[in-house]
């Protein structure tokens, strides 16, 4: 299972620790974080002990108001569940009563730079935590953003995946990842492909070597992660096996268990593979907009009966 630790929270969001300076490594194993609402009020059945727990103003300002003797024993009862720690993003003001159970605890108790929009902080820390805890394999081919979208080209070693990409890259389109394709699950329907840190912003072309195409073709010829849309295999010519069916059926691959529209192309000298892998792009979202060329084909052929 992999894990996030409190510091790198502190590192991430340059987070002050109030207190607990010596529990910062504990484990974070659960992507989402969670406001405590019912739980102040005695409702703890589906307290999500596991997660960070954020107190935004409204909790704070609740704690505020309560007395000396109900805060003692609000605060407690949630304390000593032992979540990973708490953040606090309505400033540092008053918060003596709770750093001093923290403490008795060993909870660490954080708290924003300044104070800021507990939801925004909510989305930017669980986006974050999603990225870096989920479920990832990595796989050989490459990546690219194409028309704003992620494209995955493989194919076996020396088909000219790289190529390929180089000529995608020339005609604007943006290199995510070359040789190694990292894929990480962020949903049911999501599948994101990033890089592997080691081969970032790297394209190695056979008899030309290894390429940085930041370097080359500047900032824009590159894109750090993207959203799979489509598994594109490029394979080598088959004779007899294409034909000109007006739409082919669907196909996918799946990745953990996610699917993705899978399209092969089969390559033969001559042909437009880069052409070819942008038409296969275009088509792909005008699909999700609801058109389809061959039902319109279709149409126009029954209307002339």
């Amino acid at each position: 299972m992999k894990t996030l630790t409190v510091e790198n929270l502190v590192q991430r969001f340059s987070l002050n620790v109030l207190c607990g300076e010596n529990q910062l490594q504990q484990h974070i194993t659960q992507p989402r974080s969670h406001r405590p609402g019912l739980e102040f009020v005695g409702h703890f059945d589906f307290f999500p002990t596991e997660r960070v727990q954020i107190l935004g103003r409204k909790e704070i300002t609740y704690l505020h108001k309560l007395t000396l003797e109900e805060r003692q024993f609000r605060i407690s009862n949630i304390v000593k569940y032992h979540p990973p720690c708490f953040i606090v993003t309505a400033g540092q003001e008053g918060l003596t009563y709770l750093t001093q159970y923290c403490i008795e605890e060993g909870i660490p108790l954080l708290c924003t730079d300044k104070p800021q929009s507990t939801s925004e902080f909510i989305n930017k820390l669980d986006e974050f935590m999603v990225k870096k805890l989920a479920p990832e394999i990595a796989i050989h081919g490459v990546c690219l953003n194409v028309y704003g979208m992620g494209i995955l080209i493989r194919g076996k070693s020396g088909v000219g995946k790289s190529e390929t990409a180089h000529t995608l890259i020339g005609r604007g389109h943006r290199l995510v990842a070359d040789d190694i394709v990292v894929l990480k699950k962020l949903s049911a329907r999501t599948i994101l492909g990033t890089h592997d840190e080691k081969t970032k912003e790297f394209l190695s072309l056979r008899s030309i070597g290894l390429l940085n195409v930041v370097r080359l073709y500047g900032r824009k010829a590159f894109q750090d992660e993207t959203r799979i849309a489509l598994d594109i295999e490029l394979t080598k010519w088959q004779k007899d096996t294409l034909n000109n069916e007006l739409e082919h059926e669907s196909k996918f691959t799946e990745y953990m268990g996610v699917q993705i529209p899978h399209v092969e192309i089969q390559l033969q000298p001559g042909r437009d593979v880069a052409g070819l892998i942008e038409a296969a792009a275009n088509n792909w979202l005008l699909k999700q907009q609801g058109y389809s060329a061959a039902e319109e084909f279709m149409k126009r052929l029954e209307s002339e009966f």
